[in-house]
């Protein structure tokens, strides 16, 4: 079983949020089925207040911000093993890649001085 999108779209926002790009905030957010205008989920405008997190959105969070803050100290086996607890081993493994991966993106955008035209 794959990463519910809504948490993939938690994930990515935190990670970017953490490494102060905005891109993600614009980018991110997809054109409802129905055609309305996109809204980012409005829980990550709170990303410190736990109690508006399920289990398993707090456990991968968890692990999203000892990935993207690894220079400040490795992964702990507390932080996978919150994750391990709640997650499948593929499930946990995707959030490890999809931070990896948004962190990567993050720093070319910075880097490269990307605008978000808005």
């Amino acid at each position: 079983m794959g990463l519910d999108p809504r948490l993939v779209q938690l994930l990515k926002i935190r990670a970017s949020q953490i490494n102060g790009c905005v891109l993600p905030a614009y980018a991110h957010p997809r054109r409802p089925p129905d055609g309305r205008k996109p809204r980012p989920d409005r829980r990550t405008a709170r990303m410190g207040g736990t109690g508006y997190f399920s289990e398993t959105e707090r456990a991968a969070l968890r692990l999203t911000e000892a990935v993207t803050r690894v220079s400040d100290g490795h992964a702990s086996d507390e932080d996978y093993n919150a994750a391990a607890a709640v997650l499948t081993a593929d499930q946990v493994s995707a959030v490890i890649w999809l931070v990896i991966l948004m962190n990567a993106f993050n720093r070319l955008a910075i880097t490269s001085r990307y605008t978000v035209a808005g």
